[in-house]
């Protein structure tokens, strides 16, 4: 080892070893070894050299005796390593029966499942070969009603017979329209076995959805095919929607949970009484009412918009959807309908006379002139200006064939000179409706229509009249329209969405409307 030169004060040193009884001799003051009998003894071991190097000095003592080390290295690890000889364990005890065949119960057994042992084995006289592959004995699959498919159609392509599907079709038809099956109903078809593989095979089942509340099935009993009707009970409460209008009435009720097109519909009929940007504030609250079903399988069915409320203090606007006299519109809670104030053009054409006297072209002297003249091609259309009812419809002298319209208010329009009349007397139009085409029957020079506009029976000005029709309900009609306006306000906000109790024994399948 180093040891350093403590006389030299540390700055220099050498190599040096020290004695085991070095230190002793020194602390006790003598020279002679304190342990004399180890000198020889720690001579001989200094000697010894366990560290081996046989690549120099082979063939010398040295060489072997480093042999011998290195052989006597390896084998002492040899000799002393673990046998690999088995470890004797307790066998098991014997089970008795009851327990032999539990565990046999248990146990897995794959040829008692109809498994595979693995071996091949050769056909022997109790394997008897198979003239033809035995067919499965039923086969069940999915059909879907595309879009414009027929009913039969979708049953011969999943391999119902022709015969069959027709048969089929006609049970279905006795309960529902086959025309009202949705595109996308889901049908459940289960065919049977054949006799031979050229037949086709029977139908045993079949189900599917023909209405929201009605599922209908087909089976086949004693041989024959059977209808069978499957009611789905129906909640058809309608479903109510409030909220302020803040920023943007329509994403207010949209984030209210109300359907994008009934949100719409809402929109219109609100506008249609005040102007939505300047009239309604962010305060005002809206109270939506729309028609909702839901099927007892979970399925939702939300429908049209019914009612359009609009609370602002001091003013409510109450609308509700209602028919009457044939048409549809938007009534407030008093019964009074929209006011259509637009005379639509009667024909697409240019005015070629106006009002007043003039000289008649074919009779050659002045008269009075009751109403418009539009030039216009042979038979182009001509329309109803405003909603009426046809009080006259034929040969009507010198306007030859003429049609005549009564609105409300005392209001008539008259349109004459048709080579076709479409209206028929009687008979109720709505504006733009078709009710003849350009002709020259009558005293006429040419293709054209004449229309006059009558003011309590007198002929008026057309270009002059701007005038407003509103509907008014009254007696019966007023009377059911306030009953049914009262049960949809009865309905609660959210009562739709609601979880309904389970109905008793007594209680029935929940009624629903008849679908028109």
């Amino acid at each position: 080892m180093y040891q350093r030169d403590e006389a030299g004060f540390g700055q220099g040193g050498g190599a040096t070893a020290l004695a085991l009884d070095g230190g002793l001799r020194r602390s006790l003051g003598v020279s002679a070894p304190v342990l004399p009998e180890l000198t020889g003894w720690r001579a001989t071991v200094h000697d010894l050299d366990l560290v081996v190097d046989l690549g120099s000095r082979i063939g010398s003592r040295t060489w072997f005796r480093g042999l011998a080390t290195c052989l006597a290295l390896c084998a002492a690890p040899i000799a002393f390593f673990p046998d690999f000889g088995s470890v004797a364990a307790p066998a098991p005890p014997a089970m008795a029966e009851a327990q032999w065949q539990e565990a046999r119960a248990i146990a897995i057994a794959p040829l008692g499942l109809g498994a595979d042992t693995g071996r091949r084995m050769a056909p022997t006289d109790a394997a008897a070969p198979l003239a033809d592959t035995p067919e499965r004995p039923s086969i069940d699959l999915v059909a879907t009603i595309g879009q414009g498919d027929g009913f039969a159609r979708v049953l011969e392509r999943a391999g119902v017979a022709r015969s069959e599907a027709q048969d089929v079709a006609k049970m279905v038809a006795g309960i529902v329209s086959l025309g009202d099956l949705r595109p996308g109903t889901r049908m459940d078809v289960t065919l049977g076995r054949r006799a031979r593989k050229s037949d086709a095979r029977p139908l045993d089942n079949l189900l599917f959805r023909a209405r929201f509340d009605l599922k209908l099935a087909v089976e086949r009993v004693d041989g024959r095919l059977a209808l069978r009707r499957i009611p789905i009970a129906v909640d058809d409460t309608p479903l109510r929607i409030q909220g302020l209008v803040g920023s943007s009435l329509y994403r207010a009720a949209r984030a209210a949970g109300a359907p994008a097109k009934a949100v719409e519909a809402y929109i219109r009929a609100i506008g249609s009484r005040m102007s939505i940007g300047r009239d309604v504030g962010s305060d005002d609250r809206f109270d939506i009412i729309v028609e909702h079903r839901r099927a007892e399988t979970g399925e939702v069915e939300v429908g049209k918009l019914l009612y359009a409320g609009l609370n602002q203090g001091r003013r409510q606007t109450r609308l509700m959807q209602w028919t009457a006299g044939g048409s549809t519109q938007w009534y407030e809670a008093s019964g009074v309908g929209e006011r259509k104030g637009m005379m639509r053009m009667p024909v697409a054409g240019r005015m070629t006379s106006g009002f007043g006297m003039r000289r008649h072209p074919l009779l050659g002297y002045s008269r009075l002139h009751k109403g418009q003249d539009f030039g216009a091609a042979y038979g182009s259309p001509i329309l109803a200006a405003v909603d009426g009812v046809v009080s006259f419809a034929g040969w009507h002298g010198g306007h030859g064939k003429y049609v005549k319209l009564n609105h409300n208010g005392g209001l008539a329009t008259a349109y004459a000179h048709m080579s076709r009349i479409v209206a028929k007397s009687g008979q109720r139009v709505a504006q733009g409706q078709v009710i003849g085409y350009v002709g020259s029957t009558g005293l006429s020079t040419g293709p054209h229509l004449h229309y006059e506009v009558y003011k309590n029976g007198v002929a008026v000005n057309p270009r002059t009249m701007s005038f407003t029709t509103t509907s008014q309900l009254a007696g019966g009609d007023l009377a059911r329209f306030k009953a049914q306006l009262n049960r949809l306000l009865a309905v609660k906000p959210g009562a739709a969405a609601a979880p309904k109790a389970e109905a008793s024994a007594d209680a029935a399948q929940i009624a629903t409307p008849p679908r028109g």
